[in-house]
This record gives structure tokens, C-alpha cells and sequence, in this order.
């Protein structure tokens, strides 16, 4: 974990798509790698920490899981509660190996582009439904610019030194030229 990586920082694990059914039972909808794991961490809470769910038994939807949940609420309630977040800690979540990190580690992390001065900081990891982008707020100007979060954008992680390189990060972060423009 790296040095910006707070432990007890919470982490989106799932969302609340509303009730199911009128018997208390709830729709989530995971964001684990694993869908399952969802379940595996005890009682889920909002982003400010407050319990909001916590699973007895959960068994598959069509896009989501019906979870039979420990707080007695009705069916308006969940309803209300439709698109709250559901979160965990971050010390909660398993232990990485040495080769791989979560993408939340990863936010806060110094940018370096081919200098012994960080260039920037990790503001974001977006996806915007293709793969990964990194958001980098640069240190001179404070602007934001997108990296898409390959091996060949980003050949560097290093958690133990908090930093990633990226070697071209002037490319990303340079205006488009006039003829580059799709008009």
C-alpha cells in the first residue's frame, strides 16, 4: 500500500439499486472483480461510514444479487435508498501480491515524466467504458490530463516509492494541434 493509501479510506464495493420484492429484500449490484466477494466483508456503509447493509444471505439476479439483509427496512425505504453507495475500508479488502495493487492505491501517487521533480499527482482512475485513464493533475499550471493506464503509457508503478513514470506525459498534456482536431 502506498504512503497516500489511507487504511480505514473507504471504498466503493457496490451500489443499492432498490427493493426487491415486499418482503425487506434489497438489489445491489457489485463492483467486486469477484461479484461474490461483495458479501464477504461484513456490513456495507455509506460514504460517511454509517451502516447501511449487511448481508444475511444474497443469492443472483439478472444483473445484480437479491440480498436478504440483516436491517429490517420496507420496501419504500430500500427504494429510497436506490443508487447509495456501498463501501468497505480499505484495510478490509485482501492483500495484494508483490506484482499487483488496487486501482484505488494508486490515487495520490507522484507523477514522474523523465525528471527527478514529480511532474504531477494521480487525481483519478476514470473509465469511461473502454479501459483505464489515469487523471494526473499537473504541477505547473494545475491543469488535468488523461493517460490511458497501459504498460506502454505507464511502464512504471512503484507503491513502495509512491510514484508512477510516465514517460510521455508532455504528449498527453500538450493542446491538440490545429490539424489534429476531428472537426
Amino acid at each position: 500500500m502506498s504512503e497516500t493509501s489511507n487504511p480505514d479510506r473507504l471504498i466503493v464495493v457496490g451500489v443499492i439499486k432498490g427493493a426487491h420484492g415486499v418482503r425487506g429484500d434489497v438489489r445491489v449490484k457489485s463492483f467486486t472483480a469477484d461479484p461474490d466477494d461483495v458479501f464477504t466483508y461484513g456490513a456495507l456503509v455509506d460514504e460517511r461510514g454509517k451502516p447501511v447493509l449487511t448481508p444475511v444471505s444474497a443469492r443472483p439476479g439478472k444483473d445484480h444479487f437479491i440480498v436478504r439483509p440483516k436491517e429490517q427496512k420496507q420496501k419504500e425505504d430500500w427504494d429510497g435508498l436506490r443508487g447509495t453507495l456501498l463501501h468497505v475500508p480499505r484495510a478490509q479488502l485482501p492483500d495484494t501480491e508483490d506484482d499487483e495493487f488496487y486501482i484505488e492505491d494508486l490515487v495520490g501517487l507522484k507523477v514522474y515524466s523523465g525528471g527527478s521533480e514529480p511532474a504531477g499527482r494521480v487525481k483519478a482512475v476514470q473509465n469511461f467504458g473502454a479501459d483505464d485513464l489515469l487523471e494526473v493533475r499537473l504541477s505547473v499550471g494545475g491543469d488535468t490530463v488523461l493517460v490511458p493506464f497501459t504498460l506502454a503509457d505507464v511502464p512504471t508503478v512503484d507503491l513502495a516509492a509512491d510514484r508512477v513514470v510516465i514517460p510521455t506525459l508532455e504528449d498527453w498534456a500538450a493542446p491538440a494541434e490545429e490539424g489534429d482536431r476531428a472537426d
